[in-house]
């Protein structure tokens, strides 16, 4: 069987194990299902995900030129703390940039390697660990906007990483701490004007399963633009990877905006 199409990131519906879906043109595939079959990935070609353009994608999915003048991709996207929404100032474009910060936002802990924290929209949670590769998740604080969930990142960023080391993840190499009592730990370094609704903010312990049946001991990260063609069986997914028999791992994400063809076979 054989799918084309331009690499999205997978999509997920919570499940134990979690469950992954693909979209390759108008194919809905159940990656879950292709766990033990032999998959041949080849590269064919861009098409910017905002522009539609064949176009070299530079980021995100993203070709340089959308890049640079979409309001998707703005500063404030990686770095929360910039929004300007809430102030009514406007980084590209005000009105998606309204949309976007003044909802709901989370701060939250999780263990994907070591303990990071992190932002996100309410609406993705729980998305957004999915998407790390998040083993246990907890809720911070909830605020009314992006900006507020950004300052608490900020105070939190000498205690706690923001990052996830995705060779540990993958590996399965996950630290052991008691998430409940570091989150107890915190009432007192958050900004004040977050600390009201640090009391009001669900707080349960989320645990995740992912499918895997195999974990890498040694890892070889798959470049489509290095190495155009790639063929072998699926061993499990975690976060958006793609985990194979021989230590390959494929970050999905990583190459939005990419056309390729997929083979499934026995």
């Amino acid at each position: 069987m054989q799918y084309e199409g331009v690499l999205n990131k997978m999509r997920t519906e919570w499940g134990n194990p979690i469950q992954y879906f693909l979209i390759l043109n108008k194919s809905f595939i159940n990656v879950n299902q292709l766990i033990g079959l032999n998959l041949k990935i080849n590269f064919e070609g861009y098409q910017c995900l905002n522009c539609g353009k064949s176009k070299k994608i530079f980021r995100q999915g993203f070709c340089y030129d959308c890049f640079i003048s979409s309001p998707a991709v703005g500063d404030w996207i990686m770095r929360p703390e910039l929004s300007t929404a809430h102030l009514g100032i406007e980084d590209r474009d005000l009105e998606y940039e309204s949309k976007v910060q003044l909802q709901p936002h989370v701060v939250y802990l999780a263990v994907a390697s070591d303990v990071k924290v992190g932002v996100t929209r309410k609406t993705q949670v729980p998305t957004r660990w999915i998407d790390q590769g998040a083993s246990r998740a907890i809720e911070i604080v909830e605020v009314p906007n992006r900006y507020l969930a950004g300052i608490t990142e900020i105070a939190l960023k000498d205690k706690f990483t923001d990052k996830t080391n995705w060779r540990k993840m993958l590996q399965n190499d996950i630290v052991e701490v008691d998430l409940a009592a570091i989150r107890n730990s915190l009432e007192l370094v958050l900004p004040d004007e977050v600390k009201p609704y640090y009391y009001n903010t669900p707080h349960e312990i989320l645990e995740l399963d992912y499918p895997v049946v195999q974990y890498p001991t040694k890892l070889k990260s798959l470049n489509l633009e290095k190495t155009p063609y790639f063929e072998g069986v699926l061993k499990g997914i975690k976060g958006q990877y793609l985990l194979f028999d021989d230590g390959t791992v494929f970050n999905v994400r990583t190459y939005e905006g990419f056309v390729v063809t997929l083979g499934v076979s026995n």
